[in-house]
């Protein structure tokens, strides 16, 4: 346990609170105009699950635990979560699929990810910032929309629903930010 500045902890990294660890779902750090700035973290509870929400100054010290982290790459999902195996020595390992939330949508085959382990359990998990992923379903180009801020919704082949540039059609392959799902260029293979 290495003690850390409130305002430096991040999503996915693992704090002790008391004795438990939990993983940091969200940090916010907030500067009000008046008053001490704060840094707001959700975390999961590795333990129970439970969701805790923290409020600190953002000069307070939190404990922060050290994981091993090592890359795997993703076989496939299965009733018991998400199979990984790692690429050196073949384990593979199962991610549960709270662990992922709703960046699960973003897996594909083989795609390398960072998994943090306490105690050869894996409690939190990285996927690449961005993803290329194929868009099934993009709404007609409205005649006359030109502005460069004008975008449409788009349906991807992961299921995911993203807002894209007017000139995107269907079957056009673009790269998609993981972290909030939005439009970042298209693809260039």
């Amino acid at each position: 346990m290495v003690k850390v500045i409130a305002s430096t902890v991040r999503k996915g990294n693992v704090l002790d609170l008391e004795g438990k660890l939990a993983v940091v779902i969200t940090a916010e750090n907030i500067h009000p105009g008046k008053g001490t700035p704060v840094t707001h973290l959700e975390l999961r509870r590795i333990a129970d699950g439970v969701k805790v929400t923290e409020r600190y100054r953002t000069t307070d010290q939190v404990e922060r635990a050290y994981l091993d982290e090592k890359d795997y790459n993703f076989l496939y999902e299965d009733d018991m979560g998400f199979n990984f195996m790692q690429p050196e020595s073949f384990d593979q390992i199962v991610v549960p699929k709270d662990v992922l939330g709703d960046q699960a949508q973003w897996l594909q085959d083989g795609m390398t990810c960072s998994v943090q382990l306490f105690e050869g359990t894996p409690i939190a998990i990285e996927l690449p910032a961005r993803v290329t992923v194929e868009i099934v379903e993009a709404d007609p180009v409205v005649k006359g929309q030109t502005a460069s801020s004008s975008y449409k919704p788009a349906k991807l082949a992961n299921g995911a629903r993203v807002m894209v540039p007017p000139h995107i059609g269907a079957g056009t392959r673009v790269v998609v930010m993981t972290v909030d799902g939005s439009y970042v260029e298209r693809a260039k293979d």
